[in-house]
């Protein structure tokens, strides 16, 4: 599959974007899905290795899930070094979201994006796995880590 023109990264863009918002969205939340997935795009359209790409949208979804990594490690500096600085001694933050989306969140990037995928937009396990590049193997890997994982941290 030939990407070379502008129109066609276009096309690929406009083809997924909303899919990629949504899966970022399970991610990373609601107020970063958008950053998330533009950075990926920038990163992936403009590259140099874009027309050897076979599958673009699972290429894209694993850029997404990189990208979130990054997303998330950043947030995680952000927040250690915000709380070293803080000098008032405890800072609650409420969160109105229910237990399990809670526990969800606690799941690692890869962790969340296989549960989002196979519940939250119903895709069997070789959909999810063709839709981020992986093995069927190793989404069920994942996905059963993070069912035990939820197990433990919602019925214990």
């Amino acid at each position: 599959m030939c990407m070379g023109n502008d129109a066609s990264r276009a096309e690929v863009y406009g083809k997924y974007a909303d899919d990629l918002v949504r899966f970022a969205t399970g991610l990373v939340g609601p107020s970063d899905s958008p950053d998330v997935v533009s950075s990926a795009m920038v990163n992936v359209l403009w590259s140099r290795g874009w027309d050897d790409i076979r599958d673009p949208r699972a290429y894209l979804y694993r850029a997404v899930l990189n990208e979130a990594h990054h997303h998330h490690r950043s947030a995680m500096k952000r927040r250690t070094a915000e709380e070293r600085a803080m000098t008032s001694g405890v800072v609650q933050v409420s969160e109105s979201r229910p237990d399990v989306l809670e526990a969800v969140g606690r799941l690692s990037v890869k962790q969340r994006a296989v549960v989002f995928l196979v519940y939250w937009e119903d895709l069997t396990m070789a959909e999810t796995a063709r839709r981020l590049g992986l093995s069927e193997g190793t989404v069920h890997r994942n996905l059963a880590r993070a069912e035990g994982r939820l197990g433990r941290m919602l019925y214990v």
